[in-house]
């Protein structure tokens, strides 16, 4: 998927890695749902805009968090 940077329309290096500074173990987003072990989780991956530096997180597997 071509991703186009909000701020001057320019596409963006897409599929980097997102880390916490000091620490190799990234961030992960994760939605509760009803039942024990029931969560579904994914690791976001950020778009990065050569243009102006814009950086926009996103996740591609999206459809498993709609209920």
């Amino acid at each position: 998927m071509n991703r186009l940077c909000h701020q001057c329309q320019t596409k963006m290096i897409e599929d980097c890695t997102v880390n916490v500074e000091g620490g190799a173990y990234g961030i992960k987003i994760t939605q509760k749902r009803k039942g024990f072990f029931n969560n579904v989780s994914a690791k976001p991956k950020a778009a990065l805009c050569p243009n102006c530096g814009y950086v926009a997180l996103y996740v591609d597997e999206f459809s498993e968090f709609s209920q």
